[in-house]
């Protein structure tokens, strides 16, 4: 059962401990993408948790000081340009998250997943649930620190290279960035395994 924004279901096993995960940045051509994993107390509540996608930028930067304040654990994990060209975004995301949960503090006794896919993590039990960012509380509050931990790597990196925008598109192919690519080239922060076709050399 999907939850809402303001009744996402906090447990799939009630009683056990969860850790949700979730990414950020699986679709921009710049920047690592950011993992996170969540371990929830009994209770946590708050009305503006949500698919962090489908929050304001206001309430996803209230959230994550709430998130880190009162979780009972979490860590965040980079995974960097050179790993998700040689892995390929799935498997670089994934592996994020994998090593976010073995950072966490508290050993949870089971791993929700936002998405599909997974690679079994010895020693925990793990269910995949898609758009479990908008279905369980711990998944979408690690898809609040994934994202915030990411879009403020990305306006740091944008101070060294503001051409990109990267302060304004995090790196995803905005009209902006695709020229910016076209007038300047690539960066050593481009993932040289995306190709957009807006980028691909005219057949005419």
């Amino acid at each position: 059962m999907k939850g809402s924004p303001d009744k996402l279901l906090p447990f799939m096993h009630p009683g056990a401990v969860e850790a949700g995960c979730d990414e950020a940045g699986r679709g921009p051509l710049a920047g690592p993408v950011f993992a996170a994993a969540v371990v929830l107390p009994e209770g946590f509540f708050d009305p503006r948790l949500n698919d962090s996608k489908q929050m304001s930028e206001e309430d996803r930067s209230a959230l994550r000081e709430i998130i880190e304040r009162d979780a009972l654990a979490w860590a965040v994990e980079e995974v960097s340009v050179e790993e998700i060209d040689r892995l390929n975004i799935l498997w670089a995301s994934v592996t994020g998250m994998q090593r976010a949960v073995l950072r966490l503090s508290v050993k949870p006794e089971w791993i929700l997943v936002d998405g599909n896919r997974w690679r079994p993590l010895p020693g925990y039990q793990a269910a995949t649930v898609v758009h479990g960012d908008a279905t369980y509380a711990s998944i979408a509050a690690a898809s609040v620190l994934a994202k915030t931990h990411r879009d403020e790597y990305m306006r740091r990196l944008s101070e060294e290279f503001p051409q990109y925008g990267w302060d304004r598109n995090f790196g995803y192919p905005t009209p902006e960035h695709i020229e910016a690519i076209r007038r300047y080239g690539l960066t050593p922060h481009h993932r040289k395994s995306f190709h957009p076709k807006a980028l691909e050399p005219s057949l005419f």
